[in-house]
C-alpha cells in the first residue's frame, strides 16, 4: 500500500470524529473533526510525527504507534484492521474482548436452519446462541445457567455427554484442540486460564488431554450421537466466521443421512 493511502484514510478518520463529545468544543473551532495535534496528544505521540504521517512520510509506523492512533481516533475492528493493512500490510495482533450477546439478525439466520443444529460460540466454547434444533437434538441451552453454557464443561463435567457421543473420546480431543487453537488465535489465551484451571482440577480427563497440546481447526468433524429420541444420528460440523465478530464463530450441524433433517424437524415441531 502506498503512503498515501495510509495518509488519506487517516486524514478522513480524523474528519470524522466527533470532536464535541470528547470535550473538543470551541466557539472558533473551523477544523472538521479533530485537528491533527490533538490525534496526537490522545495517542500520547509527537504531533510533528503524526503530521508527517498525514503527509505521507516520516516512513512505516510501528504497529504500537497504529495502535494508539487507532485508540485516539476511536476506529471499530473493521477500521483498524484496515488502518493495519495500509501501514504496514498485514492485520493487527488479535485482542481479546468481552462477549456482548449476537445481533438479531445472527440469530434469525440461526433460526432459518430449521433441520440444523446451529449453534454461536466463542473461542473459549461459551455458547452465545442457539436454535430450536440445537436445543432439540444436542442440549437445550435454556435450561442452563449461563455460566453453564460452555462447551468444555458440557463434554467434561456432564455424565450426559459420554451417554450421548458414541466417539466421545475423538469429540473431547477435538473440542480441546480447537479451544487451544482458537484462544491463542483471538488474543484470549490469558482471559481464557481461570477455565482452564477449572477444567484440569475437575475432569483428569481434561488435564490428561491438555498435556498433550494438540491444536487443530474445524476440518472434517462428525459427531455421532446416540438420542433418547432420533436413536443414531450423524452430524457434519462446519464452522463460519461471524462478520464484524472475528472472536465468535457460528457452528451447523449438518445432518449426513438422508431424511434426518426431516426427522428433527417434526422432532422440533413436537416440542
Amino acid at each position: 500500500m502506498a503512503a498515501s493511502d495510509l495518509a488519506t484514510y487517516l486524514r478522513e478518520r480524523r474528519e470524522r470524529v466527533d470532536a464535541a463529545s470528547l470535550g473538543y468544543a470551541g466557539a472558533r473551532r473551523r477544523t472538521p473533526g479533530l485537528r491533527r495535534e490533538e490525534v496526537a496528544a490522545r495517542a500520547g505521540i509527537s504531533a510533528t510525527w503524526y503530521t508527517w504521517l498525514e503527509q505521507g512520510r516520516g516512513g512505516a509506523p510501528s504497529a504500537e504507534a497504529l495502535e494508539r492512533v487507532s485508540r485516539a481516533l476511536l476506529l471499530s475492528d473493521v477500521e483498524r484492521e484496515h488502518l493495519f493493512l495500509l501501514g504496514l500490510g498485514r492485520p493487527p495482533e488479535a485482542r481479546h474482548q468481552p462477549q456482548e450477546g449476537v445481533a438479531p439478525r445472527l440469530r434469525r439466520v440461526l433460526d432459518g436452519m430449521a433441520g440444523c443444529p446451529a449453534l454461536v460460540i466463542t473461542a473459549g466454547w461459551d455458547v452465545m446462541a442457539w436454535n430450536a434444533a440445537a436445543a432439540a437434538v444436542l442440549t437445550d441451552y435454556g435450561a442452563l445457567p449461563p455460566e453453564r453454557r460452555n462447551v468444555l464443561r458440557l463434554i467434561f463435567l456432564d455424565p450426559r455427554s459420554r451417554r450421548a457421543n458414541l466417539d466421545w473420546e475423538g469429540v473431547a480431543r477435538f473440542v480441546v484442540a480447537v479451544f487451544r487453537a482458537g484462544i491463542a488465535r483471538a488474543g484470549a489465551a490469558a482471559a481464557a486460564q481461570p477455565i482452564v484451571e477449572e477444567m484440569r482440577r475437575a475432569s483428569p480427563d481434561f488435564a490428561r488431554i491438555w498435556e498433550e497440546g494438540e491444536v487443530r481447526g474445524f476440518d472434517a468433524a462428525l459427531k455421532r450421537l446416540n438420542h433418547p429420541v432420533l436413536g443414531e444420528i450423524t452430524l457434519e460440523c462446519s464452522a463460519f466466521a461471524v462478520d464484524g465478530r472475528p472472536e465468535l464463530t457460528m457452528l451447523v450441524f449438518t445432518p449426513a443421512v438422508p431424511g434426518d433433517e426431516e426427522r428433527i424437524k417434526a422432532l422440533v415441531a413436537a416440542a
